[in-house]
């Protein structure tokens, strides 16, 4: 999953695992990206399995929908935690040289 979408998609991932009926608008405004952004995140996330995206049926709303991580998901937003994690560490140790 090495592209420039990386860091979006990712929070996108982190935020919808949080709160699977968060509307698109309010993904947009916490993550401050546009909604068309949003959109194309998650229909990528959804092309690459990472992501399942279900409308609730039963409600008269038909706009509303529910974001589900699939386990392919969840291991896509574990490894990007793991690498984020690692970069910011490597980042701190230089960081740490240079101030010695």
């Amino acid at each position: 999953m090495k592209e420039k979408n990386q860091p979006d998609q990712f929070n996108v991932l982190r935020k919808v695992s949080s709160n699977p009926k968060i509307t698109q608008r309010k993904l947009a405004d916490e993550l401050t990206l546009s909604l068309g952004k949003i959109n194309y995140c998650l229909k990528a996330l959804k092309k690459k399995g990472l992501l399942k995206i279900k409308n609730f049926s039963k409600n008269d709303n038909k706009l509303q929908y529910m974001y589900i991580l699939t386990s392919k998901g969840i291991n896509a937003k574990t490894q990007l935690t793991i690498n984020f994690m690692k970069k910011k560490m490597k980042e701190y140790e230089e960081l740490k040289r240079e101030i010695e």
